[in-house]
């Protein structure tokens, strides 16, 4: 304890968060820059304005006339460039602070079934972490409860707020299954038998429940609630989604075939081999989330470079993806890891789109977010340089539904003060 307790001190004496920014007051105007949409259309000179959280006006300026005595405020971005906000999905952002650190942890419950944990109580707003990923151009994020199988069910939240209640912008959006294991390492052959009859055991667990659930969806409302159940009510109706965690060529194949047969709305998320069951994706119209792409490959002899490949290659197929970084600080590096793939079979406006318009779609939360598009939510970025290449960008105003959000954070502070104390400032 006492250890816990003087590892959690320095970091905890640290300056405080940024207050939450307050709801826009005045319409805003952005003029003179290049404007990149989210969905592939790039807007040399554009014209951005904002009120009251929602986008007003997305256009090119050299093909309107502008009535600039609607708007309060007005930002000459020449030479900068504006970007929606991305969004990170499955991430524990919020859920954990320091990794080796037990009490600081709280994204994982007891027990192997659990439908009815929600990730969003769990939310802590608080976090150092979060001004840290904002400040790379996150502005929003799916929190997901980890576990060892059935681990909860995840919620969307924005990056600026007092608390999860606040924070919150849809949630109970689907649970989250970690799939059975279906590639067996080679080892004794006790080793692998006790492998082969584990999943054999989850795969029957996991029949076995889902039975259940769908009875009592189809049943009365009973007079006792069965909380487990009760959450799994929104797979059988299309109101939740199954997000299935699965690398193997085998454990996708299942895991559609899975779901097809319980009618819930799949999501592949990993897929480090979705490229080799381009074809079932595509037919079975089923999303797939991928992992780190700064990754090595899953096998000895796949391609050195196949993650960063893969986005690719499912484009190419006709599968809709997204990219994401499992864990929480790690997300800062979400929008160079984006940046990456546009060197190996992706557009750079390909590659923004998948940490923008792409995840946004996949979450269920397109007709808010993703694009920069009138009569959807503020949430945009003016950037100098490129945001998807580390050597260039930097963050300089970012809008969460309009509110102008601090970009301050710990690390900025701890550059500073030690700039200062050696001379370094500029």
């Amino acid at each position: 304890m006492l250890r816990t307790l003087l590892l959690l001190l320095p970091f905890g004496l640290q300056a405080q968060n940024p207050a939450p920014a307050p709801a826009q007051r005045e319409a805003t105007l952005i003029l003179n820059a290049t404007a990149h949409l989210g969905d592939g259309q790039v807007i040399p000179n554009a014209a951005i304005g904002f009120e009251n959280g929602k986008l007003t006006l997305v256009a090119d300026a050299t093909t309107i006339r502008i009535d600039r005595t609607k708007y309060a405020r007005m930002i000459d971005a020449a030479g900068k460039h504006v970007y929606p906000g991305l969004i990170a999905c499955n991430s524990s952002l919020g859920l954990t602070e320091i990794d080796l650190v037990r009490s600081t942890r709280d994204y994982n419950e007891v027990g192997e079934l659990n439908p009815n944990v929600r990730s969003i109580i769990a939310y802590n707003t608080d976090s150092k972490i979060i001004p840290t990923v904002r400040s790379n151009g996150v502005l929003l994020a799916e929190v997901v409860p980890q576990g060892s199988f059935l681990t909860g069910q995840s919620s969307i939240v924005q990056l600026d707020a007092w608390n999860w209640e606040d924070a919150a912008v849809r949630t109970d959006i689907g649970l989250h299954l970690n799939w059975p294991r279906m590639f067996v390492y080679r080892s004794s052959p006790e080793q692998e038998e006790n492998q082969r009859n584990t999943t054999i055991r989850e795969l029957a667990a996991l029949e076995q429940l889902f039975a259940e659930a769908k009875a009592y969806a189809a049943g009365a409302k009973p007079l006792e609630e069965n909380v487990k159940l009760e959450a799994m009510r929104g797979l059988f109706d299309g109101s939740k989604k199954l997000f299935v965690h699965c690398d193997y060529v085998k454990e996708i194949e299942a895991a559609v075939a899975f779901s097809k047969r319980w009618g819930a709305k799949l999501v592949i998320v990993g897929g480090a081999d979705a490229w080799r069951v381009t074809d079932l994706l595509r037919k079975e119209q089923v999303p797939v989330i991928l992992g780190r792409t700064h990754s090595l490959p899953p096998r000895e002899d796949d391609d050195t470079d196949l993650p960063y490949k893969l986005p690719g290659l499912l484009r190419k197929a006709g599968v809709v993806f997204a990219l994401s970084i499992d864990g929480s600080w790690q997300l800062r590096n979400l929008p160079y890891m984006a940046g990456t793939t546009a060197g190996y079979g992706l557009t750079k406006e390909e590659a923004l789109a998948a940490i923008t318009a792409s995840p946004a779609a996949i979450l269920g939360i397109a007709d808010r977010t993703g694009k920069l598009e009138t009569g959807k939510d503020a949430n945009l970025l003016i950037v100098s340089g490129d945001l998807l290449d580390m050597r260039s960008s930097t963050v300089e105003q970012a809008f969460i539904n309009g509110r102008s959000i601090s970009l301050d954070n710990v690390q900025k502070q701890l550059y500073q003060k030690y700039s200062d104390k050696y001379g370094l400032t500029k």
